[in-house]
C-alpha cells in the first residue's frame, strides 16, 4: 500500500518514548502491573494527542472522519485513566473495580470511533441485523474460548458469580469488536488504516483483559506480555492517522463480511460438538448454544421479511423501468464486460426493427459504427473495472451510431451504468435521436444558408473569409461582390415571389460560372459574393478579374424567364484583393465599395477596388452627415441661369440651381446632390428650392417681367407621397401661374420606372405645369416617351452643342433633334452655349431657346434684377 507521511508529526519519537518508558520500568525493577500501567499511560496519551492533532490537520476522506478520531482519542484517554489507577484498585476486595469500569467505557468509545472512521455504505443492514451478527460472532468466539480455556477455569472456580463478573469487561470488548469489524472490513472509503488499527486495538484489549481476568481468578499476576500488547497497538494507533492511502485498498466482498458470523457459528458448533462428545454436559455451553439458535432464528425471520420487501421493491422497480423505457422509446440492453448482450429490453423491434432474439448473446459491437467502437469499448472497460471506485457507479453518457435492421446508421445517445444486482454486468440504455439530429442539422443549415437560393448566406461567408485569411494569409485571396442592375423594378412589376424565382435562376447561373473551390454566397437582397482562395502568384489577380467578367456575362447575356416574360438584367461587379494585416471586414467592405462604383458608372462592368474609392465613400458619408445640418442652418442658396430667346435675345425664363456653402467652402453640386438623393434629403431640399424660386419669380412677374421658372426634378422627389400637392401649394402660396413653371426630368428616370413616373408627371401636367425632358438624346427611349407624355419642351444635352462646328456627326445629330422638336411643336432649348459659332449654327438650325456661359453665367437673384432688362446676346458673327 502506497502511503504518504506528514512530516509534522515525529512518529519515530513517539514510538521511541513508548519503548523508553517500558525499558525504564523494567530496569527499575517494576512489577508487571506497574510496567503495564506506565506503558499504557504513555502510549495512550501519545495516541490521544496524535488523533486530536490529525483531526484538525489531515485532509479528511469523508465528513465523519475528524469526529471519529476525536471519539477514539476520548476512548484512549479514558482507557489510560483506567490503566493508571488499576495498580491501586487491584488491592481492593472487589472483582470488578472502578478502573475496570473506566477501561470498559474507554473500550466502548474506541468502538464508536472505529465505526465512524470509515464511510458508511449506501445501504445499511439495519440495527437488528447488525446487533444479531455482532452477538453471533461474539457468542461463537466465546464458545470456542470456553472449550479451550474458559471451561476448565470455570470448573476450578470457587465462586461462579465472581467468575462471570470478572469476564464482563473482555466480553463487552469482544461484542464491540464483532460489531464494528464487518463495517470496517467492507468499507470503500479512501482511508481505512485508522479503522483497522482500532479493530486491532479492540482485539488486543479483549485478549489482554481475558488474560487479566483469568489471572485474577487464579490469584496470579497478569503476564507482562499480555499487558504490553495493548500499548503496542496504541503506538500503531498514534501512527495510523498520518498514513494516507494513495490508492484505496480493495474492500472485502460484501458476501464475505455478511457470511462471517455464520462461519464463526459453524466453527463454534463444530468445536462444541466435538467437546460434547468427549465430555459431560456443560450448562454454560448449552445456554450459549441455545441462545445462538434463538438469535439465528430471529435473524432468519428478519432476513425473510427484508428479502420479501426487497423483492417487492425490485419487482416494482423493474416494472417501472420497463414502463419508462417503453414510454420514452429507449432500448435497454444488459452486456457483460466483453460487450456480449445478455438481456434485451422492450422497444427494440419498434425502434430498430430487430427481434430480441436477433441481438441476444451477440456482441454489441456488431451493431455499433466502426468509428465509434473504440470509444464504446473503452467505456465498457471503465464500467467493469472494480478498481475505479464508486465514481463509476453512476451512469456515463456517450454518443454513437447504432445500425438498424434496414442497414441505416441511427445516431443515438446512450447511458451506461453498472448493473444494480451484478457489478460484472453493464446496463446500457440506447435512445434514438435521429429526429433531434435532423432538426439540429436543419437549424444549422438554415442558420448559414439562404432559403431562396440555397446558397450560403452572409454569416457563413463572413466566417469563411475569416477562416481563409487566418489559415492561408492574404496571398491570392480575393472577394467579388455582384449586384443585379434593375432588380428593384422586377419586384415592383411582377411581384416578390417572381423576384425570388429570378434570384434562384441567377444563383444557378453564378454557381455554374465559379470554380468548385470558390465560395459563392447570397450577401443579401440582389447582391451575391464570391470568395476566391488562391496562391501568391500574380496570375491569381487576373484569374479573379476573368471570373468577375464571366459572372457579368452569365447574368447579362441571356434574359431571365419570369412570369411568362423575358426580363433582361445586367450586373455590376466589384473586386477586392486581400492584403497583409487587412482585416476580413475591410476586405469585404472594399469589394462592396468597388461594386458600388461599378453601379455608379452605369452598371454591366467590373471595377477593381482602389484606395481612392474608399476615400470617396468616406467623403460622401461625411457630406451626407452634414446635409441635414446644412438644411437646418440655411447653408444653401439659389442661383439662376437665364434662358433666352435666340431670335429676339429676350430672357424668357431662369433655371434655378442650388448652391452649398459649408462655412467658407463651396461644395460643387456634383459632390452633394448624389448623397442627398441617396439619403432622401433631396426631398425637403427640393421643396425649399421650389418655394423660394417660385416666390422670387412671382415677384419679378409682379414687376411686369414676363419670365418663367425651370426646375430640375429628382426621381426620389417625384415619387415622394405628396409631391403633386407640394407643387400646388408652392404655386398657390407664391402666386406664380402654373404655366410659368417648367419642371425638367432626365430620360433615364422615365426608363427606370415608366409607369409610376408618367402617372405623376401627368398629374402635374393637369395642374398646368409645363414639362421638359432634360439632356435629351442621351437616353434609351426618347421618341417613345414623347408620344406617351405630353411634353412642352426638350433640352439638347451640352455634349451635342459642344461639338457644333467641329464634329460633323454631332452637328448632324443636333440638327436632327431641333428638326424633330419643331415638327412636334415643342420648344427646343440648347444647353451649354459657350462659343459664338455655336450660337450661329443653332439659329440657322431653327433652335428657339438657349442658355450657357455665352448668354450669362448662373447668378444670384440680385444679379438677375440687374441683368434682365438689358440682356443682349454677344454675337460676334
Amino acid at each position: 500500500m502506497n502511503v504518504r507521511r506528514d512530516p509534522r508529526v515525529p512518529l519515530t519519537t513517539a514510538a521511541g518514548l513508548g519503548a523508553v518508558a517500558v525499558v525504564v520500568a523494567l530496569v527499575t525493577g517494576g512489577s508487571a502491573p506497574v510496567v503495564t500501567a506506565i506503558a499504557g499511560v504513555v502510549t495512550g496519551l501519545l495516541a490521544a494527542v496524535s488523533l486530536i492533532m490529525a483531526a484538525s490537520r489531515v485532509v479528511p476522506v469523508h465528513r465523519r472522519q475528524p469526529g471519529a478520531w476525536r471519539w477514539m482519542a476520548a476512548g484512549s484517554l479514558t482507557w489510560l485513566l483506567g490503566v493508571g489507577v488499576r495498580p491501586v484498585a487491584d488491592g481492593t476486595p472487589f472483582v470488578l473495580t472502578f478502573a475496570d469500569l473506566l477501561m470498559l467505557v474507554g473500550s466502548v468509545l474506541l468502538a464508536i470511533g472505529c465505526g465512524m472512521s470509515v464511510k458508511p455504505p449506501a445501504f445499511t443492514r439495519g440495527v437488528i441485523r447488525q446487533g444479531a451478527d455482532a452477538y453471533l460472532g461474539a457468542a461463537s468466539v466465546f464458545a470456542v474460548a470456553w472449550v479451550a480455556v474458559l471451561g476448565p477455569a470455570f470448573r476450578k472456580a470457587e465462586d461462579t458469580g465472581a467468575f462471570f463478573v470478572a469476564l464482563a469487561l473482555p466480553m463487552v470488548c469482544l461484542l464491540a469488536t464483532c460489531a464494528v469489524t464487518p463495517a470496517v472490513a467492507a468499507s470503500r472509503s479512501g482511508n481505512r488504516v485508522v479503522g483497522l488499527t482500532g479493530v486491532g486495538l479492540l482485539t488486543a484489549i479483549t485478549a489482554a483483559e481475558m488474560a487479566t481476568a483469568l489471572a485474577r481468578l487464579d490469584g496470579d499476576t497478569p503476564p507482562l506480555a499480555a499487558g504490553l500488547v495493548v500499548p503496542a497497538m496504541l503506538l500503531v494507533l498514534a501512527v495510523a492517522p498520518w498514513m494516507q492511502e494513495v490508492r484505496p485498498a480493495r474492500p472485502l466482498p460484501a458476501a464475505l463480511t455478511a457470511a462471517t458470523p455464520l462461519v464463526l457459528v459453524a466453527a463454534a458448533t463444530l468445536v462444541a460438538t466435538l467437546y460434547a462428545i468427549g465430555n459431560s454436559r456443560d450448562a454454560a455451553l448449552v445456554i450459549v448454544a441455545a441462545s445462538v439458535v434463538l438469535v439465528l432464528l430471529g435473524r432468519l425471520f428478519v432476513l425473510l421479511v427484508e428479502t420479501a420487501g426487497m423483492r417487492r421493491l425490485v419487482d416494482v422497480g423493474e416494472q417501472q423501468l420497463r414502463r419508462l423505457a417503453e414510454s420514452t422509446g429507449d432500448v435497454v440492453l444488459v452486456c457483460d464486460p466483453c460487450g456480449v448482450i445478455q438481456e434485451v429490453g422492450p422497444g427494440l423491434e419498434t425502434t430498430y426493427g430487430y427481434r430480441p432474439d436477433d441481438l441476444a448473446f451477440r456482441p454489441i459491437f456488431d451493431y455499433i459504427h466502426p468509428e465509434d467502437v473504440p470509444a464504446v469499448q473503452a467505456l465498457l472497460d471503465r464500467m467493469t473495472d472494480e478498481d475505479d471506485g464508486p465514481e463509476q457507479e453512476g451512469g456515463t453518457r456517450i454518443s454513437c451510431r447504432f445500425r438498424a435492421a434496414d442497414g441505416t446508421w441511427r445516431p443515438t445517445e446512450s447511458v451506461a451504468a453498472r448493473h444494480v444486482r451484478d457489478d460484472d454486468l453493464v446496463l446500457v440504455t440506447i435512445r434514438d435521436i435521429s429526429d433531434q439530429v435532423a432538426l439540429r442539422n436543419q437549424v444549422t443549415h438554415l442558420t448559414f444558408h439562404d432559403g431562396v437560393t440555397g446558397l450560403p448566406n452572409r454569416a457563413y461567408f463572413e466566417e469563411r473569409a475569416r477562416d481563409v485569411l487566418t489559415r492561408r494569409g492574404a496571398g491570392g485571396t480575393a472577394v467579388i461582390f455582384l449586384d443585379l442592375d434593375g432588380f428593384t423594378s422586377v419586384n415592383d412589376s411582377v411581384g416578390h415571389a417572381s423576384g425570388d424565382h429570378l434570384l434562384g435562376q441567377a444563383a444557378r447561373r453564378l454557381r455554374s460560372a465559379v470554380r468548385a473551390d470558390d465560395t459563392l454566397a447570397r450577401w443579401g437582397g440582389d447582391e451575391f459574393a464570391v470568395l476566391l482562395e488562391g496562391g501568391t502568384s500574380g496570375a491569381d489577380a487576373q484569374t479573379a478579374i476573368d471570373l468577375a467578367e464571366r459572372l457579368v456575362r452569365a447574368v447579362s447575356n441571356e434574359p431571365f424567364r419570369v412570369a411568362d416574360r423575358d426580363i433582361a438584367l445586367t450586373a455590376s461587379v466589384g473586386v477586392a484583393f486581400a492584403e497583409e494585416d487587412l482585416p476580413p471586414g475591410d476586405l469585404l467592405r472594399n469589394a462592396d465599395v468597388a461594386m458600388s462604383r461599378a453601379k455608379e458608372l452605369g452598371g454591366r462592368r467590373v471595377e477593381v477596388f482602389a484606395t481612392h474609392m474608399h476615400a470617396d465613400v468616406l467623403r460622401r458619408l461625411e457630406i451626407a452627415s452634414d446635409l441635414q445640418r446644412a438644411l437646418l442652418e440655411n447653408q444653401f442658396a439659389i442661383e439662376y441661369q437665364p434662358v433666352v430667346d435666340l431670335a429676339t435675345s429676350r430672357v424668357t425664363a431662369v433655371e434655378a440651381l442650388v448652391r452649398w456653402w459649408r462655412g467658407s467652402t463651396f461644395v460643387p453640386p456634383e459632390q452633394f446632390l448624389g448623397p442627398a438623393e441617396d439619403t432622401g434629403i433631396i426631398v425637403p431640399l427640393s421643396e425649399w428650392i421650389l418655394r423660394e424660386a417660385c416666390r422670387e419669380v412671382a415677384a419679378w412677374r409682379a414687376s411686369s417681367w414676363d419670365i418663367g421658372l425651370a426646375l430640375n426634378l429628382s426621381a426620389r422627389q417625384i415619387m415622394a407621397p405628396r409631391f403633386v400637392e407640394t407643387v400646388a401649394e408652392a404655386l398657390s402660396e407664391s402666386g406664380l401661374p402654373a404655366s410659368a413653371l417648367t419642371l425638367e426630368v432626365i430620360e433615364e428616370m422615365l426608363v427606370e420606372d415608366a409607369g409610376e413616373m408618367i402617372s405623376r408627371l401627368s398629374e402635374l401636367r393637369t395642374l398646368g405645369v409645363r414639362l421638359a425632358i432634360d439632356d435629351f438624346g442621351t437616353g434609351y427611349a426618347s421618341l417613345a416617351f414623347l408620344r406617351q407624355l405630353p411634353v412642352d419642351m426638350i433640352k439638347i444635352d451640352p455634349s451635342f452643342v459642344s461639338g457644333l462646328g467641329n464634329d460633323d456627326t454631332l452637328t448632324l445629330l443636333t440638327r436632327t433633334i431641333v428638326q424633330l422638336g419643331n415638327d412636334l411643336g415643342l420648344i427646343v432649348v440648347a444647353e451649354g452655349i459657350e462659343r459664338p459659332e455655336q450660337l450661329d449654327l443653332l439659329r440657322k438650325m431653327g433652335c428657339t431657346r438657349g442658355q450657357g456661359y455665352l448668354v450669362a453665367r448662373p447668378m444670384t437673384a440680385r444679379g438677375v434684377d440687374s441683368l434682365m432688362p438689358t440682356t443682349t446676346l454677344q454675337n460676334t458673327a
